[in-house]
């Protein structure tokens, strides 16, 4: 068996359940966790996604206007740093230059990927971990949508 983390269990609900009912997803924990163990998820795994998604959603972004400034820019921890390589923190600044993202959800974004225990998060990850967190915050839907085509017209090599 291959050695699942928390990400890969969060991609698979998201690709498989968290474009469903939301209702139904959110009163059937037990039974998502069941099938994911049968799909080859450690259940400690599939208890740190729930818990990371939890925490999304009990942590919107502040729609302070003083992180939304269009002159200000962020300077990454040392442990953010690390974490995330140069590829992935230009992928973040060019969704908020684009205006996908705003500071506060990138903010909740680089919360999110720090929540993982992953060493380091590649760039695929980070646009998947920027899906659930714009999927999570209503009034995102046109941001979802463009960040949307933007990780599947790269997974399938779409040419403009």
């Amino acid at each position: 068996m291959m050695k699942e983390n928390v990400l890969d269990v969060l991609m698979y609900l998201f690709e498989n359940y968290l474009d469903d009912d939301e209702e139904e997803t959110e009163s059937d924990r037990e039974s998502l966790t069941v099938e994911l163990e049968e799909a080859g998820f450690p259940k400690s795994e599939i208890n740190k996604a729930f818990d990371w998604l939890e925490n999304l959603a009990q942590n919107p972004p502040a729609s302070e206007p003083s992180l939304n400034r269009h002159d200000g820019f962020r300077v990454y921890a040392e442990q953010e740093f690390t974490r995330l390589t140069t590829e992935c923190r230009g992928f973040i600044q060019y969704l908020e230059n684009i205006g996908i993202l705003e500071a506060a959800q990138r903010e909740v974004v680089i919360d999110r990927i720090m929540a993982l225990e992953n060493n380091e998060i590649d760039l695929e990850q980070v646009k998947w971990i920027i899906l659930m967190v714009l999927f999570n915050h209503p009034g995102q839907e046109d941001a979802y949508s463009r960040m949307e085509d933007l990780v599947f017209d790269d997974a399938f090599g779409v040419m403009h």
